[in-house]
């Protein structure tokens, strides 16, 4: 008995588990990301603020240091840190005579010709390429964002859709049905409309979790939980990338690492080194200290070996951005041609579509006279309504394509919202 009891209690668990997965699902179903549109919101202020939130900005504030300590070596009074050195002889553990020497040295580095003017390069170089950098990541989270408007506004679009699609398939199902009970038509259309129906309800179900998607990247990108009433973009009048933030950006990174190609082989060479030293001396059963003063001059000789690995790595720093430049170029290329065109073809597109959904709605409004007047069948309406949908479906996303292309096209030429 003990066993039986055993079995059940577990089966009863297993049920409830299962009813729990059932059940999770469709909690999640019905989730919801609230977004609300907000006439007064510009689209320039939520790429602002979805420019602020980016993580690369800690980065930026990196940059800013290194330019500043790189400023400070440059506006420094020596090239390098001095250093003090003091020295002390007797001969205590020696002869014992009470002979002492006390010595004092001072080691300054010397500027090298253009050393000083080669660093003040490099930091105004490096601001540059920073604040280009800056520009260039505005541009990136520009793209950014209007891919995430656009993608609500095409899922928008499919779930108006769907709703009008489930809507009619509801009118249509009680049609039926009340012809059905008049006895006017079989219980196999009853039951295809019923089904209509179902597939309807499925199809808005989809489209909703997809806006909800596109809603949440919306949020994750700027963190707001408003989106602008309008956010179409007028057609940039560029023509090409060449003041595009990421092709300028490209610029100042080979000319930063120009810059620091010019300085390397001035810092090849090891600086002059000055040596200023007093001295105070008092020999052998001398009870007088003589003082003096000495300069000295240290001339670094042979530098070959130490120059070349120096140079090495500055010219690699100069191939690598020479490399990238021309990959980006590719890739601006390859994008310029593909804006201009994916353009041009949607608004084709569109003339085309704008004719095929007039004749749509036309054709559905005459098949669904036809089917309340006897002389259609179910069947051949649902058919004729399936393309009226698809027609509507492919009008509206070519008009919204069409904005999305413009805006995908002065992404590609570098303007920014």
């Amino acid at each position: 008995m003990s066993i039986v009891i055993q079995c059940c209690v577990a089966i009863s668990l297993l049920i409830l588990l299962a009813t729990h997965s059932l059940a999770e699902p469709i909690q999640q179903a019905h989730h919801i990301d609230a977004l609300t549109v907000n006439s007064n919101l510009k689209l320039s202020t939520v790429l602002d603020k979805a420019f602020v939130r980016h993580p690369l900005q800690a980065t930026f504030q990196s940059k800013a240091i290194v330019v500043n300590a790189k400023k400070m070596v440059a506006n420094a009074m020596l090239p390098a840190a001095p250093a003090i050195s003091v020295m002390h002889q007797n001969d205590v553990l020696g002869s014992g005579r009470g002979e002492r020497e006390w010595q004092a040295e001072m080691e300054m580095p010397i500027w090298l010709p253009h050393q000083r003017s080669g660093r003040l390069n490099v930091a105004d170089a490096s601001q540059s390429s920073a604040m280009a950098s800056q520009e260039s990541l505005k541009l990136h989270v520009a793209g950014q964002l209007r891919e995430a408007l656009w993608e609500i506004a095409i899922n928008d679009n499919h779930l108006s859709l769907a709703r009008n699609k489930l809507s009619f398939a509801n009118q249509l199902q009680g049609d039926v049905e009340k012809r059905f009970q008049a006895g006017e038509i079989a219980k196999t259309d009853v039951m295809l409309a019923q089904q209509e129906v179902l597939r309807a309800e499925q199809d808005k179900l989809r489209a909703e979790a997809e806006v909800m998607h596109t809603r949440y990247r919306y949020y994750l990108l700027t963190g707001l939980n408003e989106i602008p009433e309008h956010f179409e973009e007028p057609q940039s009048k560029l023509e090409n990338y060449s003041l595009s933030p990421i092709w300028l950006e490209a610029q100042t990174k080979v000319g930063l690492a120009e810059t620091e190609r010019h300085l390397a082989q001035i810092e090849s060479r090891e600086n002059l080194q000055v040596l200023l030293n007093m001295r105070s001396t008092k020999g052998a059963f001398d009870h007088l200290s003589n003082e003096s003063v000495g300069v000295t001059v240290r001339i670094p000789l042979g530098g070959e070996a130490r120059a070349a690995p120096i140079k090495a790595a500055a010219e690699l720093g100069v191939g690598n951005a020479l490399s990238e430049r021309k990959t980006l170029q590719y890739t601006l290329e390859a994008a310029m041609h593909e804006a201009e065109h994916n353009l041009a073809v949607s608004r084709a597109e569109l003339v085309l579509v704008s004719k095929q959904f007039e004749i749509a709605k036309e054709n559905a409004r005459l098949a669904q006279k036809a089917f309340q007047l006897g002389e259609s069948d179910l069947v051949s309406l649902l058919r004729v309504q399936a393309q009226s949908f698809e027609a509507e479906r492919a009008f509206t996303t070519r008009q919204i394509q069409v904005q999305w292309d413009i805006a995908r096209y002065n992404q590609a030429v570098g303007a920014l919202p």
